[in-house]
């Protein structure tokens, strides 16, 4: 039971508020210090093997992607399609706050990144057309969780990595269940709205000349879907080739076509997402040696038994896994609980016949959630920070949008074709 000692002191490191890479390298460590006779060398081999595996490109790709959106006048250009498409709905802003970020996860690969725009962008003037400060940043918050699960999201990416499945499917398995927290979540805003009284931003739906208009302005973004989705479902290319496909086309759009983007706005993206991509890569290389010990120590074969014994029930198996994650998440950032909990329980989802890609969009909708719960919701500490809106607000007044995801959270989990009929 070494492996247990291991992620007992990684959760302690966790607790300490030390940063994920550095717990997970101070676990492993430990493990090979202290735990096992196997030299050094092949602790410090193991956490450099993941580097060579050229899949791990598509990460710096769509994080240049979502970095260099934000001065290219896409987003704008998307605000308004949004706005076409809902603004008419009572509690208009609501959704096109909903709406957008739908566009915007299309594209961006960073939660983080989209919550942040919404709160300049749409935030404040949510709040003057009579939303509480709640309820605009859980809109805003909750809007933002379909980012991870839409294609490009980084999760799908890390996942795959980590469990061994294609890129491909898990980002074609992600499609229906985005679009549909997107459903919810609208259908929520606008029950939200109707019982507050709120109108609609618009005073009319557009006119076809308004239409066209809007659309020839916002269709290179729509391109962009186009070539990110639509390649990798057609095997035009792979996810890797679809962020580089991608990302020249941005720079294109945003420096030829919009004329927004300065060659400044590039030098600061690519420094941003060498910084951001340095620290994935950093938990994706001490989670290989992490893995690697659970192989050794038969860590998964033990929990494998474990719950085995428990249940043979796919379908209370992941109720279980549900209210792990859903405690868990309150307390531990989401990548470092995949990172952990994946090689543990990769054999049970075998053994029981789930499909691991369904199971990673389980996973990956879990994580997401608990980026909305307190005390170390990543999200939730953004937007609540960002939109000056207390805790007790957010929670007050957010509880229908947290409830729309559970309900998203608990269809996908019972019903798997939402995740596999694409794929």
């Amino acid at each position: 039971m070494t492996w247990f000692i291991v992620i007992a002191l990684m959760f302690a490191l966790f607790a300490l508020n030390m940063r994920i890479y550095l717990a997970m390298f101070a676990a492993v460590v430990a493990y090979f210090v202290f735990f096992s006779t196997v030299p050094l060398p092949i602790a410090v081999q193991r956490i450099i093997s993941p580097t060579q595996n050229t899949s791990l490109l598509a990460i710096p790709f769509f994080v240049l992607l979502g970095t260099l959106l934000g001065t290219t006048g896409i987003a704008g250009r998307l605000l308004k399609l949004a706005d076409l498409m809902v603004g008419r709905l009572t509690g208009g802003l609501g959704h096109t706050n909903v709406m957008l970020s739908t566009l915007m996860g299309g594209i961006s690969a960073s939660n983080l990144a989209d919550a942040a725009m919404m709160c300049r962008i749409l935030v404040p003037e949510m709040r003057r057309q009579g939303y509480s400060a709640g309820a605009a940043a859980a809109i805003t918050a909750c809007g933002s969780l379909i980012t991870p699960i839409i294609p490009p999201g980084i999760a799908l990416i890390i996942y795959a990595l980590v469990a061994d499945v294609s890129i491909g499917a898990m980002f074609t398995a992600g499609i229906l269940p985005g679009l549909m927290c997107a459903a919810l979540l609208l259908f929520a805003v606008w029950l939200n709205a109707r019982s507050r009284g709120l109108k609609p931003s618009r005073d009319s739906w557009p006119t076809a000349q308004e239409t066209r208009q809007t659309i020839v302005g916002a269709w290179p973004a729509l391109f962009l879907v186009l070539v990110i989705v639509g390649g990798i479902r057609l095997s035009i290319f792979t996810p890797t080739e679809a962020g580089a496909v991608a990302t020249l086309v941005t720079l294109a759009i945003g420096l030829f076509l919009y004329r927004e983007m300065k060659l400044a706005d590039v030098g600061a993206a690519f420094a941003e997402t060498a910084r951001q991509t340095s620290a994935v890569l950093l938990v994706i290389m001490t989670s290989s040696a992490l893995a690697w010990i659970f192989s050794m120590e038969r860590a998964g074969i033990t929990m494998a038994e474990l719950i085995t014994n428990l249940t043979t029930n796919p379908w209370l198996f992941l109720l279980a896994v549900n209210l792990m994650l859903l405690v868990l998440g309150m307390f531990i950032e989401g990548t470092a609980l995949m990172i952990i909990l994946v090689p543990l329980l990769k054999p049970v989802v075998q053994q029981l016949g789930i499909d691991p890609v369904h199971f990673g969009i389980v996973l990956i909708l879990n994580l997401s959630i608990g980026t909305l719960t307190p005390p170390v919701g990543t999200v939730l500490l953004l937007v609540t920070n960002l939109t000056g809106a207390k805790l007790a607000e957010f929670l007050r007044d957010g509880w229908p949008f947290l409830l729309a995801l559970v309900v998203a959270l608990l269809l996908v989990t019972f019903v798997p074709a939402i995740s596999l009929a694409l794929v």
